[in-house]
């Protein structure tokens, strides 16, 4: 992927991060602001390039993806019906409470989130991937030796978020009580 072809999970980090570093340092948020003032921002000669850095594993905030459930949980009952005891019901009991939660679910998936397929080919198509194809994007499986390009068939076009749109939480929220308990009085 070019800088220039940015995905907007990769601008939404990058506008996180330069976010942090413009409240931090004083000199960053002046070449910012020469920046948008349209003058060029160049980079000091003496400056050292630094070197590439290895892939590292970033570190995530468990705070959405508990924010995620909490709204499965209040939209679908997500929890509650993962978290029951099934053993006992018919497959018809099973299939009429699935098919609730599915509702739910999808309703609060459509509310949250604008998802749209990886690749737009059909599952079946046949397809080729040229050499420096999106492997984040893409993941091949079955026999796979040597380099691309690599010919095969579409069996799961994949899914991508296009946009997200999580509530804002208060400070003094508590994300991991996704569901509070009830006391009927």
């Amino acid at each position: 992927m070019t800088e220039s072809n940015m995905s907007f999970f990769s601008r939404f980090s990058l506008a996180i991060g330069t976010f942090f570093a413009v409240l931090g340092d004083g000199e960053f948020a002046a070449q910012v602001r020469r920046l948008r003032d349209g003058a060029v921002v160049a980079a000091p000669v003496s400056a050292p390039q630094p070197a590439p850095t290895p892939t590292t594993i970033k570190e995530t905030s468990p705070e959405a993806a508990l924010q995620l459930l909490g709204l499965l949980q209040r939209g679908a009952r997500f929890v509650d019906f993962v978290e029951e005891d099934i053993a006992g019901y018919s497959d018809a009991d099973i299939g009429a409470a699935a098919r609730l939660v599915h509702d739910g679910c999808r309703t609060t998936l459509r509310e949250h989130f604008t998802i749209r397929p990886v690749r737009e080919e059909a599952e079946g198509s046949r397809v080729t991937l040229a050499d420096g194809f999106d492997a984040t994007a893409i993941r091949l499986t079955g026999n796979v030796v040597g380099k691309a390009p690599f010919t095969g068939n579409i069996s799961h076009r994949g899914w991508r978020v296009t946009e997200v749109r999580l509530p804002m939480l208060t400070k003094t929220h508590d994300a991991t009580v996704i569901a509070q308990a009830e006391v009927e009085l």
